[in-house]
């Protein structure tokens, strides 16, 4: 990975949250649109997806949008996409988001999001990808995974590489600040 032009972004397309996660999620566009990232996302306006996405524009970046086409009846696309990518299903989608992306970041979210984090995880843990991850914590939201990690090493399923893996944060700037380190180190020759 010599640059990061793309970021793919996972999280919740839920519209209760606490107003303070959508907030994360909208300083994450911003910084993605100030420093003329991509963003890949899962192509909604409503929740999370829709936050980053509007913050992305704010700051006159680019939104690459992919729905899969059992969503776009819904009335949640985010029609403003500079390049909205309809997919026949899920699987689908999370492959054209993984081939649009250099790096992956994981905001809150709930089912779907902790399903498209643990297979970019897996698939570094198999050495598939060597893209980054990172998850932003926001009000230690994601203490709990760190927890069950611990206890996957602890009682022998993983090994404790798995946490080399990943980067866990407090906010957008500390991600961005891991993904461009590790860019660098790597172009350096490091792991």
């Amino acid at each position: 990975m010599n640059e990061i032009r793309a970021i793919c972004v996972f999280c919740a397309s839920s519209q209760s949250v606490d107003e303070s996660f959508k907030s994360v999620a909208l300083e994450l566009g911003r910084e993605l649109g100030k420093k003329g990232i991509e963003l890949v996302y899962g192509g909604a306006s409503i929740g999370l997806m829709g936050c980053v996405a509007r913050g992305v524009h704010e700051e006159k970046g680019r939104v690459i949008g992919v729905l899969p086409e059992i969503f776009t009846s819904k009335d949640i696309k985010y029609s403003e996409a500079d390049e909205l990518i309809v997919t026949r299903d899920m699987r689908e989608r999370k492959a054209v988001m993984d081939q649009r992306s250099d790096a992956f970041i994981v905001l809150p979210g709930g089912i779907g999001t902790l399903e498209e984090a643990m297979e970019i995880l897996s698939m570094r843990q198999l050495r598939l990808t060597d893209k980054p991850l990172v998850f932003i914590n926001t009000q230690g939201f994601y203490d709990g995974l760190c927890a069950t990690f611990d206890e996957m090493v602890d009682l022998k399923f993983t090994k404790p590489s798995i946490k080399d893996m990943y980067a866990m944060v407090p906010d957008p700037k500390s991600a961005l600040d891991y993904l461009f380190t590790t860019k660098r180190r790597r172009a350096a020759g490091y792991k």
